[in-house]
Parts: structure tokens; sequence; C-alpha cells
């Protein structure tokens, strides 16, 4: 009985703790999934279409549009790079 209690007890506070944390998050997720979907984008465009299209073009924009849209995110990118 105790274990299910202990087992319980961490439950709850896992959950209470994601909770409170997860509210400002969600405007960052929202963001960064936004810029993910924008870069696929891209990527289809210039492999169906070409580097230099009009295709890839109007992608690149719509890309920069979402980073625009995102003042507090950072280029994931360089941010992966800065890391090694």
């Amino acid at each position: 009985m105790t274990r299910i209690m202990r087992i319980l007890c961490v439950a709850l506070l896992t959950v209470a703790g994601l909770g409170g944390s997860s509210l400002p998050a969600r405007a960052d997720d929202k963001c960064e999934r936004r810029i993910h979907q924008a870069e696929d984008k891209l990527r289809d465009a210039v492999q169906r279409h070409g580097e230099d299209s009009k295709q890839a073009r109007q992608r690149r924009r719509e890309l920069e549009e979402a980073k625009r849209q995102c003042p507090d995110h950072h280029d994931m990118d360089h941010h992966d790079h800065d890391q090694h």
C-alpha cells in the first residue's frame, strides 16, 4: 500500500510540475513547429523545383515570416553549430 501511495505522490508532483511550467513553453513549441514546417516546405520546394525556383523563393519568404513572428526563437541551425 505504501509503495502505491509513493508512486501516486510522485506522479501527482510530476504532473503538477509539468503543468505549471508548460504554459510558457507552449508558445515556444508553436513557434518552433511553425518554423520547422516552413523549413520542411522549403526543402520540398527545392527538391521538386530547384534552388532558384519561384516556389523555393516563396517558401523562403514564408520561412522568414515564420521566424519574424517568433522573435524569441533562435535559428536552430545556428544554435546547434554553436554547441559543437
